[in-house]
């Protein structure tokens, strides 16, 4: 695993979609070749979305042969709703670059077949040849999509059902009303994940500090999802200052000096 420890938020998410944008470039993405690209929700990619965006509109970087697929969606929340997670990649992020509508797929939480709307997905990573990078932030207790504590570390594209924590966390979108938050969601796993060829997670804020530390300093655990990242041939962690707040001293400076080049 490889730790990226920037001064704060807004020089982390530029390092982020400095390397995003350096893979695409350097993967010469083609129409029958195209570069998959896995997308997190949430605010910590917000920052790594907006830097994306001014290379595009900088004319650095272009979508045109980008195929994405995003981690989650709520279960029965209707796709035009403000909060879904449809409406949070088109507002933030797709309606601001050239990507081709038909190369967008985000998983429907209103199919009449919400199983098969999982298989279906897995399917279509599948058949486009796997995911190339995929992109994630992480929750306070250390999930990674909706894969909560007590997760599989196996687990394929499948329905949650969201814990009191999450639906409290959540309800700060929905004007803090716990029952207009959605109970489940459909969410890729911990699996799915670990099958993309590259990972790249973004962890900012003191909130965070907690899952960091479980994340790169502690033992691999379903109670703590995201450190399966740990087993990952090509897995960065990207975060700030405030999030390294409960790193050892020894594991903060051995990250640091590595990537100064004293290791």
């Amino acid at each position: 695993m490889r730790v990226i420890i920037e001064p704060n938020y807004e020089k982390m998410s530029k390092w982020a979609a400095d390397y995003v944008a350096g893979r695409i470039i350097a993967a010469k993405p083609t129409a029958e070749k195209p570069f998959k690209l896995g997308c997190p929700t949430g605010s910590s990619p917000l920052g790594l979305y907006r830097e994306l965006i001014k290379k595009y509109e900088a004319g650095e970087l272009s979508f045109q042969n980008v195929v994405t697929f995003n981690m989650d969606e709520y279960v029965k929340l209707p796709e035009s709703h403000p909060e879904s997670y449809h409406s949070f990649m088109w507002k933030n992020f797709f309606s601001h670059i050239d990507i081709k509508k038909e190369n967008v797929h985000i998983l429907n939480g209103n199919a009449p077949d919400l199983i098969k709307e999982c298989e279906d997905y897995e399917k279509m990573i599948e058949d486009a040849g796997g995911i190339d990078l995929f992109m994630g932030g992480v929750g306070p207790d250390g999930h990674l999509a909706f894969n909560e504590p007590g997760s599989s570390l196996t687990s394929k594209t499948r329905i949650k059902t969201l814990t009191t924590d999450t639906i409290i966390a959540n309800s700060r979108f929905f004007d803090g009303d716990l029952s207009q938050v959605p109970s489940q969601a459909l969410t890729v796993g911990i699996g799915t994940v670990m099958a993309a060829k590259e990972v790249l997670l973004v962890c900012n804020g003191h909130h965070k500090a907690r899952a960091l530390k479980h994340i790169v300093d502690g033992e691999i655990s379903h109670k703590w999802t995201a450190s399966m990242l740990q087993m990952h041939p090509k897995a960065i962690v990207v975060c700030d200052e405030a999030a390294c707040d409960e790193l050892t001293v020894g594991t903060y400076k051995y990250y640091l000096d590595k990537e100064r080049g004293n290791l």
